[in-house]
């Protein structure tokens, strides 16, 4: 049994640790959370707390297809983290540099078109209507100086 332990395991362009539980070997993957880690193991019918290490070759492969594709495995479309794309309107599921080029390509956009958030992200404010009084000081003249 010791002979097929993987001390890593390569899933979707990144190493995972191969002591980890399944579950939580998933969510070292940027854009897989706990909750969708959980799903894809049950829809595979993985269980959830084994080493990722001992898990056979054939099961990296449908892990790794579930975590490009959810939505072909019946993952229902409010656990993906891109949904009703700005580009094709569709409901996807974005990995690891994907997700941040796309996120970076939004924060450009709404900077370009001069929206209120574009405008906030710009100068470093808080975006989503959080006080300004007494959080978010980041300059150096934040209190009253004496002379």
């Amino acid at each position: 049994m010791e002979d097929d332990f993987k001390h890593l395991v390569r899933i979707s362009r990144k190493d995972v640790d191969g002591n980890k539980t399944i579950e939580h070997a998933l969510t070292d993957i940027k854009g897989v959370g706990l909750s969708l880690s959980k799903t894809m193991c049950r829809v595979l019918d993985l269980d959830l707390n084994s080493k990722i290490g001992y898990v056979a070759d054939e099961d990296v492969a449908k892990i790794e297809e579930i975590v490009e594709n959810p939505k072909k495995f019946g993952i229902p479309s409010w656990m993906l983290n891109r949904r009703e794309d700005y580009e094709t309107g569709d409901d996807i599921h974005l990995i690891e540099s994907d997700l941040d080029m796309i996120l970076r390509d939004d924060l450009n956009r709404m900077k370009k078109t001069r929206s209120y958030k574009g405008r906030r992200h710009e100068v470093g404010l808080p975006v989503r209507g959080q006080r300004t009084k007494s959080t978010f000081r980041k300059s150096a003249s934040v209190g009253v100086r004496r002379s």
